[in-house]
């Protein structure tokens, strides 16, 4: 089988003569349709991902259509079916499991980073991990859905109140998913973005207020939106050392602040605001099966505009080529699918 592979740092290669997997005690066997290039990959490909290890088969947004199952896996995950899938794996001993939050497993490995990923023709999966409920959605709009779910989680984790001012810093994937979970919530959302075709997805996907913190004062603004307030939850989703102490800058007192990105370098802080403001600072990691299913009514209903957030349809002698692309381009991609077909 074919496959596509980060050698190294800035190195890619393909490979065609891989032995396909066989489905093992409750697996199922998947012939990947569609992959979607996560911001994880484009950082292994720059070698700025912390925890990768080379070479490494990227991809976790994977689209697949069942082609094979093995044994003990139930009757009705049937041959032929097409699904997607929550990438991560979960120990069930670990404290973060104990108290139920598997998608924070001390010993988690996600596909394409820890362990090799679905850019591939076949790839092996539990069949516990399947998201089965896809196929009335083209592999196109249900390859987006673990990005969007990773966003709808850490809105989750915001605990966000009806008319709560939400402020979503960065309009990726991620931050398009978060946005979409807070106004699902009923919150009055602002999305902050250097981007204007950004910005013009988060207002479609629910935020009431975009800001392009290129040329407006992000402050300034925010403060006029919230009336001197500052927003009571902020979500940081692009992993900046700037963008991490703006959120706790501009939260309000008593807010709380939600990280879902990796800041590429040690952050300082003025550490009195964290004690000041009285503020409740949460991570955000993966997400649930609950996550997912929000993401997947929100694709349907059309509260996140799918085909806007689409940037490249490529096909898979053209990965390599996408990923440079991104590379250059990382301020305007959406999101950039992959088709084996």
């Amino acid at each position: 089988m074919r496959a596509f592979q980060i050698v190294a740092p800035g190195s890619f290669r393909f490979l065609d003569d891989l032995d396909p997997p066989v489905a093992e005690s409750g697996e199922v066997l998947l012939r990947v349709q569609t992959l979607g290039f996560c911001g994880s990959d484009l950082n292994t490909f720059r070698g700025k991902n912390p925890i990768v290890s080379y070479p490494r088969i990227p991809g976790h947004e994977i689209v697949g259509t069942i082609e094979a199952v093995g044994p003990e896996v139930p009757a009705q995950i049937g041959v032929g079916r097409t699904v997607t899938l929550m990438p991560y794996t979960a120990c069930g001993r670990c404290s973060a499991c104990r108290a139920g939050r598997e998608n924070a497993c001390k010993y988690n490995q996600t596909l394409g980073v820890q362990r090799d990923g679905g850019f591939r023709e076949y790839i092996t999966v539990p069949y516990t991990k399947l998201v089965t409920d896809v196929a009335d959605l083209s592999s196109q709009t249900a390859c987006l859905t673990e990005p969007l779910a990773v966003g709808f989680h850490a809105a989750a984790r915001a605990a966000i109140q009806p008319r709560d001012a939400v402020l979503v810093i960065g309009c990726g994937m991620v931050g398009i998913g978060a946005i979409a979970g807070s106004h699902r919530c009923g919150a009055t959302v602002i999305a902050v973005d250097i981007d204007d075709t950004k910005l013009e997805r988060a207002a479609k996907s629910g935020a009431e207020f975009t800001i392009n913190s290129a040329d407006q004062d992000l402050s300034q603004r925010v403060s006029e939106i919230t009336n001197g307030d500052g927003p009571a939850v902020c979500i940081e989703a692009v992993g900046l050392d700037t963008t991490f102490r703006q959120a706790v800058d501009l939260a309000a007192f008593c807010g709380r602040v939600v990280y879902v990105g990796y800041a590429n370098r040690p952050v300082c802080y003025d550490t009195k605001l964290f004690v000041m403001k009285e503020l409740d600072i949460r991570g955000s990691r993966n997400a649930t099966r609950e996550d997912f299913d929000q993401a997947l009514v929100a694709l349907r209903n059309g509260a996140i505009p799918a085909t806007d957030l689409i940037t490249k349809e490529l096909a898979f002698r053209d990965a390599g080529a996408g990923l440079q692309y991104w590379d250059k381009h990382a301020g305007s991609v959406g999101k950039i699918l992959v088709r084996f077909a």
